[in-house]
């Protein structure tokens, strides 16, 4: 990385992509980069001096980035092998390094706090970067998702040589990385169309954690199907949210839309910790996330008042609307796991109340694999509205659609919806307890939805 004093990201916008490239402009190389479409995140990159461009032609690349021996090409998966600018790069001579590939450099220069999983790693970072952060210790963040206390996916410190980095199973890129420490929150088979089989995706992770460095630790979920082989040295560290082991909660209370429990270490106890974010499934990613900071230092009362500041990440359970006869909460959960962890947390915040589903389907591929998955999931809802499928990187794939998913949902009320008719739908319905889902482009409609859920209050 030394040898380059410019970097052009390919894939600019996506979440992790934009990390990197804010890391390299506050460093002070010039930086910049595609992507397809224009996004608040793009705006916001644009707004910090960063050069986007939306156009897939050569001649949009700016001039400044033309010279293979100064700028350094960096490429996220989703670019497509016949896009233009990356075969003109390829021809040219410059050099490109996958997303992941440049993370890996960057954790073989600092020690690395890797959390890895088919789901809870975005809020398990983000807390873990919290507690670092207001802490003595301090750290570096690459998140996967926005800090709603910082409102960035970055985070730098001068003095802390720690990096927090979410490691991502696509297409194999946690493989890249050297974790001086590692959690693993989960293995439910996710990424079929790069893996084939869920025996192939528990071994990727196994493999992952033959990665953390000698002298490191690896913290896995309790009960994990998984048997990673360690290089010597490493530490092994359990953890739950009330199944016992080394980390764990013990005594949660919930009462009045307040979360509160006792944190268990392998020597001692944090009574009374407060969620700052009160949704049942952050007690369990709390807990990973304070078992890395007491492992690094960070003390008792640093992890307590982080866990209660914690104030989220956009669009992880989100309440975006909130009346006497509405609430609007928003959530990417795009996995049948992840969609029933979210609902079983609404139910606990919300009992008795009826909840409204509103749900795009993410990849054609998952929707496939996972149909009867996410009906499952899905008939905990009292009412469902499913979207069309939202692409991503794949063609349409014959015979696949959200039937696929409606025709298994046990619901009476469900029903498939475009996103162009969505309001018109709403607007017909006696709405209590409402909620977004998915991590496609469902976030446009939700000022949208917020608008309207206000004019009906």
């Amino acid at each position: 990385m030394i040898n380059y004093n410019k970097y052009y990201f390919l894939g600019i916008g996506g979440i992790g992509m934009s990390a990197l490239a804010r890391y390299f402009n506050l460093k002070g190389f010039q930086v910049g980069g595609y992507d397809r479409t224009e996004t608040k995140l793009t705006i916001d990159l644009q707004s910090e001096g960063i050069a986007v461009s939306f156009d897939e032609q050569i001649a949009a690349i700016p001039n400044q980035f033309l010279d293979s021996k100064q700028t350094l090409i960096v490429l996220t998966p989703a670019i497509p092998e016949d896009h233009l600018q990356l075969n003109y790069f390829k021809s040219n001579g410059f050099k490109i390094l996958k997303r992941a590939e440049l993370l890996g450099n960057i954790t073989r220069q600092s020690k690395g706090i890797c959390i890895a999983g088919t789901h809870g790693k975005t809020t398990t970072s983000t807390i873990t970067a919290h507690l670092l952060y207001q802490s003595q210790v301090g750290c570096n963040a690459f998140l996967g998702g926005i800090s709603n206390n910082y409102n960035t996916n970055l985070l730098l410190s001068k003095d802390s040589n720690l990096v927090v980095i979410e490691a991502d199973e696509y297409d194999r890129s946690f493989h890249q990385l050297s974790p001086f420490m590692a959690v693993i929150t989960s293995v439910d088979a996710d990424h079929l169309d790069i893996y084939d089989s869920a025996e192939a995706f528990r071994e990727s992770f196994e493999h992952f954690a033959s990665l953390i460095l000698p002298g490191g630790a690896l913290i896995i979920k309790k009960g994990l199907d998984i048997n990673p082989k360690l290089q010597k040295g490493v530490k092994t560290y359990t953890y739950s949210m009330d199944n016992g082991g080394d980390f764990h909660a013990e005594n949660i209370r919930i009462a009045k839309g307040e979360i509160i429990f006792d944190f268990v270490t392998p020597t001692n106890t944090i009574a009374d910790i407060k969620l700052g974010v009160p949704v049942l499934i952050n007690v369990e990613n709390s807990v990973a996330a304070m078992a890395l900071a007491w492992l690094n230092g960070v003390s008792k009362e640093e992890i307590r008042m982080g866990i209660s500041s914690f104030s989220g990440i956009y669009r992880r359970f989100n309440v975006v609307y909130k009346s006497e006869k509405v609430v609007y909460m928003d959530d990417y959960a795009h996995h049948p796991s992840e969609l029933k962890a979210s609902i079983s947390s609404i139910r606990a915040l919300y009992p008795g109340r009826k909840i409204t589903g509103i749900f795009q389907p993410h990849l054609y591929t998952r929707t496939r694999d996972f149909a009867e998955d996410f009906s499952k999931s899905l008939s905990k809802l009292d009412e469902l509205v499913l979207l069309d499928i939202y692409p991503a990187r794949e063609l349409p794939i014959e015979g696949v659609s959200s039937e696929l998913i409606l025709d298994k949902v046990e619901l009476e009320n469900k029903t498939i919806c475009s996103k162009e008719h969505l309001l018109d739908l709403l607007s017909e319905k006696q709405l209590d307890i409402v909620v977004t889902f998915g991590a496609g482009d469902i976030d446009k409609m939700v000022p949208l939805i917020k608008n309207l859920l206000k004019q009906k209050s």
